[in-house]
């Protein structure tokens, strides 16, 4: 129950929780953006400052997502009307803009994955390189594509209307585990193929002086990544911890989300980069076609490419839907909580919007492009400097007291004080340093008059 006597659902178990977490987090976020921008910003390079971020800046982030979330038991709008005063109290808006911006594109993107997976399984992915990028002309923008953006979107609908526990929670348990052991036996087949070793050179071996040659891209797209795959800036862990129902110990449910959804991340890089190295396509600066461009070539390469690539993509499918719930779940949560909208109503009317907001990226790629690079480099980051700045300075005392709750040790107002300053000083300086720069990134790619 939250604090205002508002009855809501909540998880049935931790297990569903922490699924939940991760099923959020391991979405395109870990699978189409990664790779593409790991292979963008160096690869080694950006993989050793990507870690860095998740491990620094990561983890004490999501738990002051988490504290709120429990504490207050509501959406990231009304959670912040409660604990903020001035204009801090409209910061959860924010959250409910960069969902909706997020997710009029990622709808597309999934859509993607299905008709690519539906190619694999009709073995026509094209074996060059030229033939792939005009079958993804095809595929990427169009009629079509607004069939497949709206296909995924009832397929996120049918979820969400069922709620957390029917619907999110047991979609969770069904899909994270196999999305996991999927990659993990993709993985192993990709060390047998012949670009294996020079993949993984380009991929697990960093130079330290092209990090420092090239930190102005690598930083802020290691920030912007880490925050996007985590689902943080959106609101959704602020969420998923508001149906939290007991005390529990929120550092070690962190530390297995963000365990895990490195761990995906760091298993797709040593699928999908051997792939494109065999298959003669080293990855460069492609942009958010690179999974399909360069994958579905080096697929169609292979042998039995086009089954391990129907396996692959339809794994991306599942990772997307995944995330979507979540994403929709933020919006959806304040409509059910303050405006008394039924559940089905509030996750129509959320689709419907998004399915129209989501055609102009889906019959336009360069727009898709430019709402990925707005919202990850500016957007999310924004939300997640904000937020975070107003947890660790405003509401810190408050903050700290919570993520004691249920740490049994000792010493867990001594962590919870230390946690404190970490948000206070490396996470909000990083995220700071990362906004500046992707905004003179997005600035600098919009066409000026």
């Amino acid at each position: 129950m939250s604090s205002a006597g508002i009855s809501r659902e909540q998880w049935s178990t931790r297990a569903g929780f922490v699924l939940a977490a991760v099923g959020s987090a391991v979405g395109l976020g870990n699978i189409w953006r990664f790779p593409f921008v790991a292979a963008e910003s160096g690869g080694a390079e950006f993989l050793l400052v990507y870690i860095l971020f998740i491990c620094l800046v990561g983890l004490p982030a999501i738990l002051t997502e988490f504290v709120v979330g429990r504490k207050t038991g509501r959406n990231p709008v009304s959670a912040l009307q409660e604990i903020g005063s001035g204009l801090w109290r409209y910061l959860g808006w924010l959250f409910v803009l960069t969902t909706f911006v997020v997710m009029s594109y990622y709808s597309v993107v999934a859509g993607w994955t299905v008709r690519y997976a539906l190619l694999g399984l009709e073995g026509q992915y094209a074996a060059s390189m030229s033939g792939a990028e005009q079958q993804f002309l095809q595929v990427g923008q169009g009629i079509q594509t607004v069939g497949f953006h709206a296909l995924f979107l009832v397929l996120v609908f049918g979820i969400v209307d069922l709620g957390v526990q029917r619907g999110i929670e047991l979609a969770a348990k069904l899909m994270v585990p196999v999305i996991v052991l999927i990659l993990i036996g993709l993985a192993g087949w990709a060390t047998t193929l012949e670009g294996a070793s020079e993949a993984y050179s380009f991929y697990l071996s960093p130079e330290l002086g092209a990090v420092t040659a090239h930190w102005t891209s690598i930083v802020p797209s290691a920030a912007g990544q880490a925050f996007f795959t985590l689902s943080l800036g959106f609101g959704v862990m602020l969420v998923y911890s508001s149906y939290l129902g007991e005390d529990r110990n929120l550092v070690t449910d962190g530390s297995i989300i963000l365990g895990l959804d490195t761990v995906v991340a760091v298993t797709v890089g040593l699928i999908i980069f051997p792939v494109l190295f065999t298959g003669g396509t080293p990855p460069g600066g492609q942009g958010v076609e690179v999974l399909f461009t360069s994958l579905s070539s080096a697929f169609g390469g292979l042998s039995a490419g086009g089954a391990i690539g129907a396996v692959f993509f339809a794994t991306v499918a599942i990772a997307a839907l995944s995330s979507a719930i979540s994403l929709i779940e933020v919006i959806v949560s304040y409509l059910v909580d303050e405006r008394g909208i039924p559940r089905r109503r509030a996750t129509g009317a959320i689709c419907g919007a998004l399915f129209v907001f989501g055609i102009a990226p889906a019959v336009d790629t360069d727009l898709l492009e430019l709402y990925d690079g707005f919202a990850d480099g500016v957007l999310v980051v924004l939300g997640g400097l904000l937020f975070t700045a107003y947890v660790s300075w405003m509401w810190a005392d408050e903050a700290a007291e919570e993520l004691s709750h249920g740490i049994t040790n000792s010493n867990s107002g001594r962590l919870s004080r230390c946690w404190i300053w970490l948000v206070r000083v490396p996470v909000v300086t990083v995220l700071v340093v990362s906004l500046v720069l992707g905004v003179a990134e997005v600035w600098g790619e919009c066409p000026h008059i």
